[in-house]
């Protein structure tokens, strides 16, 4: 069980967020603000920050730079944790590790890029084992929600032959950061085959039927980090991910605009559903969860894992997978009672 320290032990405890200035680090500050904990909001550009108006809200801005340790090191000085939420991931999450690692506070982020997600666990998890931290890659709507969602749906059973997990979105207004992750993440996708990780083969053209409000759909295989993390703590034989079209056709086109907030808390209308369907044999078991704005969504789910390892509420120190450290049922109980928009059933 990880033990807070003194810096992460009452009300106010700090945590750092890298990119808080960027559309997902605004989310991850408001709903660290929201909850109780005192952000530290950095970014590499200090008119952005400033832009923000977190000094109005009484928060210090920091200004780093990944390319600059020292900068890093006085960014997370006084932490009890750091959320990176600036991609792309294969070039800011090293650095924010290493970073982590001489501060000695805990790490998380938001990747869907299974390459950075394994390099993380590649790299970092004896030295992450060694600091007494947990550092937890792929804890966002890509990735971590998956997991928690498949954890769940395995229950006691001790492994599986197949995972599949279907996710629909009614339509994908992506931002400048998912955009330039994309061009920079041109790394072979992986699934699970015969248990192992292998590279993606000719994919088949396929519907999911989805409960509603999606219905049936036109689906493509695209394998995200939830591979990368479920692989390290579930045994399943094969595991396949896969997404609809039409929100691929929005993030295809050049001319689909950024997302567009519909309420007072900055969400989109954007709506998302995740299946996840684990079979043995012919009995199958499932898991499915609703919501509103995968960026948004994304940060009740990464702050409730802060405030889990903070509060000593997590299994293990290293690189851990989110249902690896968490209950699983637990914490998606936990998220449907912090987030209004999300169901979990």
């Amino acid at each position: 069980m990880s033990i807070p320290n003194e810096k992460s032990s009452g009300p106010g405890r700090s945590v750092a967020v890298f990119g808080a200035s960027g559309h997902t680090g605004r989310f991850v500050v408001a709903e660290l603000l929201r909850r109780g904990f005192r952000p530290i909001p950095i970014g590499r550009d200090a008119s952005r920050l400033a832009a923000c108006g977190f000094q109005g809200r009484g928060l210090e801005n920091r200004v780093a730079h990944v390319e600059d340790p020292a900068s890093l090191d006085r960014a997370l000085a006084g932490a009890a944790a750091a959320i990176n939420c600036a991609g792309p991931f294969l070039d800011t999450a090293e650095p924010l590790i290493e970073a982590a690692l001489r501060a000695r506070v805990h790490y998380l982020d938001v990747t869907a890029e299974q390459a950075s997600a394994l390099a993380t666990f590649e790299r970092f998890a004896v030295p992450a084992r060694e600091a007494g931290i947990i550092v937890a890659p792929a804890m966002g709507f890509y990735g971590g929600l998956s997991d928690l969602l498949a954890t769940a749906a395995m229950g006691d059973w001790a492994s599986a032959e197949e995972i599949r997990i279907g996710i629909a979105l009614d339509s994908w207004r992506p931002t400048l950061g998912t955009r330039l992750t994309g061009q920079r993440n041109t790394a072979a996708r992986l699934v699970i085959t015969d248990g192992k990780l292998a590279p993606l083969g000719n994919q088949q053209p396929m519907s999911w039927t989805f409960p509603d409000p999606f219905g049936v759909q036109d689906v493509t295989e695209l394998p995200l980090t939830e591979t990368v993390v479920i692989s390290r703590h579930l045994r399943v034989s094969n595991l396949h991910t896969y997404l609809n079209l039409a929100p691929l056709r929005d993030l295809r086109d050049s001319a689909t605009p950024p997302p567009e907030a519909v309420d007072e808390t900055g969400r989109s209308a954007q709506i998302f559903l995740v299946e996840v369907i684990v079979r043995n044999g012919t009995d199958t078991r499932r898991a499915i969860a609703r919501g509103r704005d995968i960026y948004a969504f994304t940060a009740p789910l990464v702050v409730e894992a802060a405030r889990r390892i903070l509060d000593g509420a997590a299994e293990g120190v290293g690189v851990l997978a989110p249902g690896e450290m968490f209950d699983a049922p637990s914490f998606l109980h936990a998220l449907a009672s912090e987030d209004p928009t999300f169901e979990f059933d």
